[in-house]
């Protein structure tokens, strides 16, 4: 039996203890240590929003982005990771049922790693295509056994689509050598003319219609999501996990550190407190925009409704904004920290690189984002956003 939604965010907070304890190897290591990954597992995290069919839980994005928020609290890799490997196996739900037999008929808690940006050749070839080229920033990938590729499928118009690739058609080039997120082994993927068959690809147009093959064996509300928003809060949820993990430990390290200019005990501080309050309420704010957002989505999904485009690009808009917010917290906690903020074992320093990090993802930029929405209130075309909402 495949745990509750309740089960999984108490899964998640018994996990913060051990996490936290990682979280200088994980760095380290510069990928998740095998306790964590099998921890991710063991618990049914990383299949939260697998099909019921193949064993998954099935709950609802905003069950598994609190999830997520609870393990960056703890370790910004490892939440990093359970949400950007994680939410491939809602995709693969989408993808036709023999891409999704060939993955998990064997052992379906096997997990995909991913690298969505076009940054490979394709080439038609009959029965499918031919891969070759490098993607970068595979987060997780060497806990995983199959990997997502993004690539434009040559030809009339725009098809930009999402191949699903083996672990023997690619090799994992170690380049991860970085200032945030050290945890996550986000590494280059190489493909030598791997053949991947038309049944391995989803397209991105279908995804943005909420129309994907997958649905005919997975037909619950949460396969009727657009994509470009159940992607995207899963790699902005990290963030608010981390500016919760930061305003923690801001507040453990008040209540004993005292100033060395006037021996003023942080915790009494009006500037600490100050600070405090602001981005405790930037970060409730932050939260409570997914967790409205995904109500007036579920809804819909639930309905058998159309997903307004309005309601999708202003989504998009506030989860970049959110991620921003959420820096921004962090950095303002870590400011008050004090001197010994900067020293590698105290986490404020390591949950302001990732943080920072977790900004640096293009999904997270709200100009980006916020210019979305933007031509959207202003009535642009529709099919200008196919794959990003």
């Amino acid at each position: 039996m495949a745990p509750t939604a309740q089960e999984l965010l108490a899964a998640a907070r018994e996990l913060q203890p051990a996490l936290r304890e990682r979280a200088a190897q994980t760095e380290a290591e510069r990928r998740i240590p095998k306790e964590s990954g099998e921890a991710l597992l063991q618990t049914g995290l990383l299949r939260a929003v697998q099909p019921k069919r193949w064993g998954g839980s099935e709950v609802d994005p905003w069950v598994f982005n609190q999830a997520i928020m609870t393990l960056a609290e703890a370790c910004g890799s490892t939440g990093w990771v359970l949400g950007v490997v994680g939410v491939h196996n809602w995709q693969l739900g989408l993808f036709p049922e023999e891409a999704q037999e060939e993955v998990w008929g064997e052992d379906p808690s096997l997990q995909i790693s991913s690298s969505y940006a076009p940054t490979g050749q394709v080439e038609a070839v009959p029965g499918g295509f031919r891969l070759s080229g490098t993607w970068a920033f595979s987060s997780g990938c060497d806990l995983c056994d199959w990997v997502f590729l993004g690539g434009i499928v040559p030809g009339a118009g725009f098809d930009m689509r999402t191949f699903l690739l083996p672990r023997s058609d690619y090799r994992i080039d170690d380049n991860w050598q970085v200032m945030g997120l050290r945890g996550t082994g986000s590494k280059n993927i190489v493909v030598e003319g791997a053949f991947v068959p038309e049944h391995r690809t989803h397209r991105m147009a279908d995804g943005f219609a909420c129309q994907s093959p997958g649905q005919a064996v997975n037909p619950g509300p949460l396969y009727r999501l657009p994509f470009g928003c159940v992607f995207a809060s899963c790699v902005a949820a990290p963030a608010v996990g981390a500016a919760r993990g930061a305003l923690r430990a801001l507040v453990d390290q008040a209540e004993g550190r005292f100033s060395t200019l006037d021996g003023q005990l942080a915790a009494e501080d009006p500037i600490v407190r100050s600070v405090l309050a602001r981005s405790a309420s930037e970060i409730d704010a932050a939260a409570a925009s997914f967790e409205r957002h995904w109500e007036e989505l579920l809804a819909l999904a639930e309905a058998g409704a159309p997903m307004p485009i309005p309601l999708r690009a202003r989504f998009r808009s506030e989860l970049a904004f959110a991620v921003e917010r959420c820096t921004r917290a962090v950095f303002d906690l870590f400011q008050v920290g004090g001197s010994r903020a900067i020293f590698d074992d105290n986490p404020l320093q390591r949950l302001l690189r990732d943080a920072i990090a977790m900004r640096a993802h293009a999904i997270n930029n709200p100009d980006k984002a916020g210019q979305l929405r933007a031509q959207v209130e202003l009535g642009a075309n529709d099919d200008a956003f196919a794959g990003f909402l």
